[in-house]
């Protein structure tokens, strides 16, 4: 018998930490990274995971990508982990037997990496 994956809306609002839209751009996220971070095809690291998140934050949103991710709750590269282990509980995305959501920590800063990279002339 074949089971359906929950939508990642409802995932969210049964989990309640992260907004579906937070849960949305890290899967999106993911096949951002695969395409255009990822020299060797099959897996994303964590911390390759959290670059591609970083780029493509900034690409979709600029100066304003760390108020973005803040309003949906995403303060921190462990807050990426912690939606990607959600994800994989749910059979979005799955995990090498080595990959921990340790390494989701302190991958960045993101003050560092969203505001201070911004400088005005």
């Amino acid at each position: 018998m074949k089971t359906t994956k929950e939508k990642l809306d409802t995932i969210a609002k049964k989990d309640g930490r992260f907004s579906p839209d937070a849960i949305k751009f890290v899967y999106e996220g993911l096949s951002y990274t695969g395409k255009n971070i990822v020299v060797e095809t099959g897996h994303v690291s964590g911390k390759q995971l959290c670059e591609g998140l970083r780029r493509l934050a900034v690409e979709k949103w600029g100066r304003l990508a760390k108020l973005v991710l803040n309003e949906w709750d995403i303060k921190t590269t462990r807050d990426f982990g912690e939606i990607v282990y959600l994800m994989i509980r749910h059979k979005w995305m799955s995990a090498q037997p080595a990959d921990t959501i340790d390494d989701f920590d302190n991958v960045y800063d993101f003050d560092e990496v969203f505001k201070n990279q911004f400088r005005f002339n």
